[in-house]
């Protein structure tokens, strides 16, 4: 009888965090839809970040780019699915070549080397 009862609530456990889990992806999956539609479309890649989850590394069609990050790579790979984003396998080559940056990008990759500009106002 108690083996019963345990299997019950490991079941109801398992449903509650697969609910949370889809309630996740669905709100991921609208960010990545505003974000593509802000920028004309969008295509990713899902980078793994170990225990803190999955980096959702998205570019625009216009070049705007940005990131969100999933709890986990089954949810990060949901959202991109439900969001219809076409996801590459690295972010390299042709895809990576889409990324246009500007000058804010460039003082703060510049002001993390030695010497680099402070990016202080």
């Amino acid at each position: 009888m108690a083996e019963t009862a345990d299997t019950a609530e490991t079941q109801q456990v398992d449903g509650k965090q697969a609910a949370r889990a889809e309630r996740r992806a669905a709100r991921l999956a609208k960010q990545i839809g505003a974000f593509a539609k802000a920028h004309g479309g969008a295509e990713g890649q899902l980078a793994y970040l170990g225990q803190t989850g999955t980096r959702i590394v998205l570019v625009g069609e216009d070049g705007g780019w940005g990131d969100l990050v999933a709890p986990s790579y089954a949810v990060a790979e949901s959202a991109a699915r439900k969001s219809g984003i076409t996801l590459h396998d690295e972010f390299d080559g042709e895809f990576a070549a889409k990324v246009h940056t500007g000058p804010y990008e460039w003082s703060r990759m510049a002001g993390i080397q030695v010497g680099g500009p402070s990016n202080r106002a």
